[in-house]
């Protein structure tokens, strides 16, 4: 089963370190269920200098987080909601709220 959690959707961390903070997912690995999200369960890491990294040193990046302890934010309900599918009737399957019944993404 795939993730319901998609690249550029705003979430909500709902356990762990960084509970409570929001941000955008800039990469989604469905295969091991983890998400990285922007500003979020930040680490440090020592670097060797490299094409990305002309002077190397210890840079901050983000860490993959469980998908399961993430929640997508609602636009309408303002707050974490679970996601259902729902097929239009032009066939195509979108992500609703199940709280508003709202379309979620594109």
């Amino acid at each position: 089963m795939g993730l319901s959690i998609r690249k550029d959707d705003q979430i909500m961390v709902i356990t762990g370190k960084d509970k409570g903070k929001t941000g955008k997912v800039i990469r989604v690995n469905p295969d091991k269920g983890v998400v990285f999200v922007e500003k979020v369960n930040v680490v440090k890491r020592h670097q060797k200098p490299s094409a990305k990294y002309k002077h190397g040193g210890i840079i901050e990046k983000e860490a993959p987080i469980s998908a399961s302890n993430v929640m997508i934010l609602c636009a309408k309900c303002k707050g974490p909601v679970r996601i259902g599918r729902k097929l239009l009737e032009d066939k195509t399957k979108v992500r609703v709220c199940k709280k508003c019944g709202e379309v979620i993404g594109k």
